[in-house]
C-alpha cells in the first residue's frame, strides 16, 4: 500500500503526473522477484528489486528530505524515452533502513507515529464508487475512480458516506480517519490518455465540495474528495472484504 518507488529529476526532486501527465500511463509491477516497467509504445523493462551496489540519492518530496536507492541507468533511459521530455528522469526505491517522512510535519492532523516514504501525505486514501458516480452525473464526460488514485475503493454505500467514517475495519485491519483529501490539478489528468486539461473535474469539485470556513486553514482552496486514513491495527485486507464502521 505504501508508495516505495518514485520518479525524480536529476537533482532529486519528485516527479508526479502534475509535472509529467504521461506518467499515469506507466505501470510498475512485480514479477517473480523482478520489477517490471510498462508504458505506451515501450518494450517492457525488467530490473532487479534489490540493487545494493547502486548509489543512494538524497531526494525531495515537496519540502521534505528523504532518500532512495537509484534503480539504475537502464531504468532512467527507459523513463526518459517514455515521458518524451527534454529532461532526464531517474527512479528510486525506498528501502526499510532509510529514514521515513512524518506526515505530521506538514499535516498536523496526522498522528506523530505515522510514517511514510513517498506519498504526498499519508499512505491510505479511501474513496467510494458512489462519490465518483455523483461527480460524473454533474459532468459532460464521465470520470472513473482511477482518476483519483485511491488505495481503497468502496462500493455499496451512498455518495460521500466515507466522509463520516471515523473508525473502520476491513479484513483484520483497523483504520482511523485523519482528514479529507484536498484535490489538486492532478485530478485533471485523464488516466486513459495521460493528457492534462487543467479544468475538469477540478472545477466541478470546487463548485460543491469545498470545506467549511472553520477548516480553511487546513484545506485552503482545495476541494475535498476521498478520505485519508491512518492504520491503527495492521493486518491483511482483500478485494471483496466488507467495510465495518467501528463505534465506540
Amino acid at each position: 500500500m505504501h508508495k516505495h518507488w518514485m520518479v525524480i529529476t536529476e537533482d532529486g526532486h519528485m516527479v508526479t503526473g502534475r509535472q509529467e501527465p504521461r506518467l499515469v500511463l506507466v505501470s510498475l509491477t512485480s514479477e517473480g522477484g523482478q520489477m517490471c516497467l510498462n508504458g505506451p509504445d515501450m518494450e517492457k523493462l525488467r530490473f532487479p528489486l534489490i540493487q545494493p551496489e547502486n548509489p543512494i540519492i538524497d531526494c525531495r518530496v515537496f519540502s521534505s528530505d528523504i532518500q532512495g536507492r537509484d534503480c539504475g541507468d537502464e531504468v532512467s533511459r527507459w523513463l526518459t524515452r517514455c515521458l518524451v521530455s527534454e529532461k532526464t528522469f531517474r527512479m528510486v526505491h525506498y528501502e526499510p533502513h532509510m529514514k521515513p517522512r512524518k506526515p505530521a510535519e506538514t499535516e498536523f492532523l496526522y498522528p506523530q507515529s505515522e510514517k511514510v516514504a513517498y506519498p504526498d501525505s499519508g499512505a491510505v486514501m479511501l474513496l467510494s464508487e458512489a462519490s465518483v458516480k455523483d461527480l460524473s452525473s454533474r459532468l459532460e464526460n464521465d470520470v472513473t475512480v482511477a482518476r483519483f488514485r485511491p488505495n481503497i475503493v468502496v462500493s455499496g454505500c451512498d455518495a460521500f458516506d466515507e466522509d463520516s467514517w471515523d473508525d473502520i475495519q476491513i479484513g483484520n485491519v483497523q483504520m482511523r480517519r485523519v482528514m479529507a483529501c484536498g484535490r489538486c490539478i492532478f485530478t485533471t489528468v485523464d488516466p486513459e490518455t495521460g493528457v492534462m486539461s487543467r479544468k475538469q473535474p477540478l472545477e466541478m469539485l470546487k463548485s460543491y465540495r469545498m470545506c467549511d470556513e472553520a477548516e480553511k486553514h487546513i484545506y485552503k482552496t482545495a476541494p475535498l474528495f476521498g478520505q485519508m486514513f491512518s492504520i491503527s491495527k495492521d493486518g491483511i485486507l482483500q478485494v471483496g472484504d466488507v467495510v465495518y464502521k467501528i463505534s465506540h
